[in-house]
């Protein structure tokens, strides 16, 4: 999701300010999971849910299977406390109300009788209430009621930062993702509900309709309500990989022509990311847009689409590229902890500049890496090696990198394309991302990834230690530093990092007319200049390095933001 802060008014401010507020463990998604957590198996969760726009209130039936690897007394799951719980039941079996308690959003459901490996338990757990309602999603997430512009509801959930748990009984952690997931949506009739994955059907009966949809392995913060008097648009996909994707596009009837259009845009874009990545990982399921009344969320299967049809002078809808690209950078490949968030957001924001490269050459994609790199701050490192919950990541005033690992992150992959060479560079990306470098549309499998796991790869398949490489870009907030001076005719270069770390990157030189390569295969080098002779520092822009006018322009920016506030 792009997390850039913008100005917004929260059209619900009645309902914002009546609101609970949410615990310190609810509003914080990611937080450690515990021993007894660590060993379920999430093996289904069938989520029955009934959306009441008139009353901005939910009722929720969810019932989940788990197994596990180690024997358990009791199952840990997070949900919101301001939901208030009316039973729970194991194995059909009603609870007494000892035998639950949720304090702080973290519900702890105590078993009749302990769970041993190779069994399973199912806990059903029914509930009801007013879920958080979003200030301003999806940034302060939560659930969105709106209205269409002829007064219709219009209803979102967008809870990335916030997690699963605002809505219904998950593990809130980027590895709680359940192997299954079946949602049946009841909404006031004619009301659409879009959801992920597959249609499985739609009942209606006294004046609700009840959708289900069944998804694999889905994201935690990527299960999503989208409710509306949608009008859909399908199509289908040939595959390069011989497989046909289905293609479905949600719209309000007032959208009907910047939907068509943004419609023709989806075969475009997946077959540059099958081209460039490989085969889409939901193929079996679909390739999912949804128009929503926030500015959109990379949801599996049913991403969420709000941008208004804006149109850009690159000629695509960057904000559905961008969220598309979550897909293999977020779903297929998930973070295993939020410190390693920069896999789902730096990845995903080098795919813009890429397909640029792909759609119309060179030029657009070094006009769409420095509008990247105009953002880069360098306030914390991308990566801190410890576990965080997500808005530790995103809050640089929490000691986070913040947008970094969106614009930091995507030219760091740049310049570790230039060091590795497409081949090693790609063949690294698929397989941080199948955990193959032959995927095959029905043989994929959803992955969790770390950072040590991406050097890891991207050594063994370029056959060089890297780890000067991302100890200075990913470890170290501060950009490496090359300082020139010079010796009579002989310009001297060094590169410098903030920890003093080695940094042998090779770097380009034109002097003259000539280009000429130092290995600085110590940080150091030198070449010869005639006297008057034009000199430029890594010419082809192939490395992400600390720039002065960079700094004296955001300098600059900051000073005129603050002047517009007095």
């Amino acid at each position: 999701m792009k997390k850039t802060l913008i100005a917004a008014t929260c059209s619900l401010l009645a309902a914002c300010a009546t609101q609970a507020p949410l615990t310190e463990h609810t509003v914080n998604s990611g937080a450690p999971r515990s021993p007894d957590q660590l060993a379920l198996e999430f093996d289904k969760a069938d989520l029955s849910l009934r959306i009441d726009p008139a009353s901005r209130s939910i009722r929720g039936d969810a019932l989940l299977t788990f197994g596990t690897r180690a024997p358990t007394d009791r199952i840990e799951l997070d949900l919101d406390r301001n939901l208030p719980i009316e039973a729970i039941e194991v194995d059909g079996q009603l609870l007494p109300a000892t035998g639950w308690s949720n304090p702080e959003g973290r519900l702890t459901v105590r078993l009749p009788q302990r769970l041993e490996p190779g069994r399973q338990a199912t806990i059903r757990v029914r509930y009801q209430g007013k879920p958080h309602v979003a200030k301003n999603a999806p940034w302060d997430g939560g659930f969105v009621w709106s209205q269409t512009p002829d007064g219709q509801p219009w209803v979102a959930s967008a809870v990335q930062g916030e997690g699963c748990d605002l809505f219904w009984p998950c593990i809130d952690h980027p590895t709680g993702k359940p192997k299954l997931l079946d949602q049946h949506i009841a909404v006031p009739a004619p009301l659409v509900a879009a959801g992920n994955g597959v249609a499985m059907g739609m009942d209606e009966a006294d004046g609700w309709r009840t959708w289900h949809w069944r998804t694999k392995h889905p994201s935690t913060y990527g299960i999503a309500i989208n409710v509306g008097p949608y009008k859909v648009l399908e199509g289908s996909y040939a595959s390069r990989y011989g497989n046909s994707i289905p293609l479905r596009m949600w719209y309000l009837p007032q959208s009907e022509k910047g939907a068509a259009e943004l419609f023709t845009e989806f075969p475009q874009m997946l077959d540059f990311f099958e081209g460039t990545i490989g085969p889409y990982p939901f193929g079996d399921e679909k390739m999912g847009v949804v128009e929503t009344p926030h500015k959109g969320m990379e949801h599996q299967t049913i991403n969420a689409y709000g941008n208004k049809y804006a149109k850009t002078a690159y000629g695509y809808d960057e904000l559905l590229q961008h969220e598309f690209a979550h897909e293999w950078f977020g779903n297929q490949l998930t973070n295993a902890d939020w410190d390693d968030m920069w896999l789902h957001e730096g990845l995903g924001s080098y795919m813009q500049p890429l397909y640029m490269q792909h759609l119309r050459g060179n030029q657009e994609y070094f006009a769409s890496l420095m509008q990247q790199r105009a953002g880069i701050e360098n306030k914390a490192p991308i990566v801190s090696g410890k576990p965080k919950r997500e808005e530790d990541v995103y809050s640089t005033e929490r000691g986070g990198p913040g947008q970094d690992i969106y614009t930091k992150g995507s030219l760091v992959m740049h310049t570790l394309r230039g060091l590795l060479g497409d081949e090693a560079f790609f063949r690294t990306v698929r397989e941080v991302v199948y955990g193959s470098a032959d995927p095959k549309p029905g043989q994929i499998a959803p992955r969790y990834g770390t950072t040590v796991e991406f050097i890891a790869i991207a050594e063994r398949v370029s056959g060089r230690k890297l780890d000067w490489f991302f100890q200075a870009y990913l470890y170290q907030k501060g950009l490496p530093e090359l300082v020139a001076s010079r010796n009579g005719s002989s310009l001297q270069l060094a590169w410098k990092t903030e920890k003093g770390t080695p940094f042998p990157m090779p770097l380009e030189v034109r002097v003259g007319e000539r280009v000429v390569t130092l290995p600085m295969a110590d940080g150091r080098g030198s070449v010869e200049v005639k006297d008057r002779e034009s000199v430029t520092l890594d010419p082809n822009s192939r490395i992400l390095k600390r720039e002065e006018h960079i700094e004296r322009f955001q300098k600059y920016k900051e000073e005129q933001k603050k002047k517009r506030k007095t």
